[in-house]
């Protein structure tokens, strides 16, 4: 099952941090009940690497080894424009009326 990751990216919004990222990846890992050392091996890095990223310390990951990280445990980048992330107002609405 692949997982969509929004990562919006538009010139002058930010990026999700290496942090937040780092922490859905501890969180997405254990749920699948996989060590750091199972997971580094299934996406071709150190532990040390991944370990640094879990715990927002890797200042230059690459794209490529980020992407094998997430592979490995179901999840995918996905770029989106900035007012798509974000609920409408008519959205909101209906999911406080649905509850």
């Amino acid at each position: 099952m692949l997982t969509s990751y929004v990562l919006p990216y538009i010139l002058g919004v930010d990026m999700l941090s290496l942090i937040e990222i780092g922490s859905r990846i501890v969180s997405t890992r254990k749920a699948l009940n996989l060590s750091q050392k199972d997971l580094a091996k299934k996406a071709g890095i150190s532990r040390a690497t991944l370990e640094a990223l879990e715990n927002g310390r890797a200042s230059e990951l690459g794209f490529s080894r980020l992407t094998r990280i997430l592979t490995a445990i179901g999840l995918d980048l996905v770029l989106q424009e900035e007012n798509q992330r974000r609920p409408t107002l008519e959205q909101l609405r209906a999911e406080d009326h649905d509850a």
